[in-house]
């Protein structure tokens, strides 16, 4: 898949050693000595080559049985570009993931929704994804509840439904199998200035890959500006 978006093994090699930020979110390292997983950007030690694998997303990265890093935070990675070139079906099916659909629906419902039988789905997810539609729907959740974990101070049973966990057991059973540790240790780990936010408000960082023109989204903004908001 990586190769299709024109990223061969020397041009991964070299952005990960060089820790390129232009490359943040295009794809995805896993170390199989620590079975982790990180972003081009992560300032952890250079692993050996051979150690070294490459996934196009965090949930093909994820169901090849690799971890999500606690220093680079893979879900604060950049929208990642891997899915561009895959099928209208799969294209779809990823909107409609990104927007919940398993969190209340069914792989079922998904399928018809999209006009195709379950199977093919899945084959078409295997060939252009290189994990399931609920793998790509249980990434999403966890990082989305990591996210809010370490940006919030919303209780962890809200973190749990916010994310689209159904029960907060199940939210922790899956948080613990991914994280090696519970929500709560997460939590105590947050960084300084999560713990100074309001509870009465939930804000997120926006990530973004450079280079960036914040000038011009400053002019964009400064004319459309709303007075109060």
């Amino acid at each position: 898949m990586l190769e299709q978006l024109g990223l061969t093994r020397d041009i991964l090699d070299r952005a990960r050693r060089s820790r390129d930020a232009r490359f943040d979110g295009k794809f995805f390292i896993a170390v199989t000595s620590t079975r982790i997983y990180c972003r081009s950007i992560c300032p952890a030690k250079v692993a050996n080559d051979a150690n070294v694998r490459y996934y196009a997303t965090a949930a093909e990265a994820a169901a090849a049985g690799f971890r999500p890093c606690l220093r680079c935070r893979p879900e604060t990675a950049p929208g990642s570009p891997a899915w561009m070139g895959t099928s209208a079906v799969v294209q779809r099916a990823l909107r409609l993931l990104q927007d919940g659909a398993l969190d209340d629906g069914s792989i079922d419902e998904l399928a018809l929704c999209l006009g195709v039988g379950v199977r093919h789905l899945s084959r078409l997810f295997t060939r252009h994804v290189g994990a399931s539609p609920a793998a790509v729907a249980q990434t999403r959740r966890l990082h989305f509840a990591k996210q809010l974990l370490d940006e919030t101070q919303l209780p962890i049973t809200e973190v749990a439904l916010a994310s689209g966990f159904g029960s907060v057991r199940r939210f922790n059973d899956v948080f613990k199998a991914m994280y090696r540790r519970p929500p709560r240790e997460i939590r105590k780990h947050r960084e300084a200035d999560a713990r100074q936010r309001s509870d009465a408000e939930i804000t997120l960082r926006l990530t973004y890959r450079p280079p960036y023109d914040w000038p011009h989204l400053e002019r964009f903004f400064s004319r459309r500006a709303i007075g109060g908001v």
